[in-house]
């Protein structure tokens, strides 16, 4: 597990996932041409969204697995 602090709401917070989902979301984020703290913050936004709300550990997991899904 690699823990990361990224900055979400002016507030850092702390995210603690495997090598391969950090590796995945940098390669997601920089395809869609943003920052890795900007796509963090819209899976946050729409975690919060769901009733009850994953956590964001568990929120940025299936946000990865569904769009590495979708290229194979």
């Amino acid at each position: 597990m690699q823990k990361r602090s990224i900055t979400l709401k002016g507030h850092r917070t702390s995210i603690a996932l495997e090598a391969e989902f950090w590796t995945a979301l940098e390669e997601l984020a920089s395809a869609a041409n943003r920052s890795l703290p900007s796509l963090v913050y819209e899976i946050d936004r729409n975690r919060l969204k769901q009733n009850p709300a994953p956590g964001l550990a568990s929120a940025i997991r299936v946000y990865v697995l569904k769009r590495v899904s979708k290229a194979d």
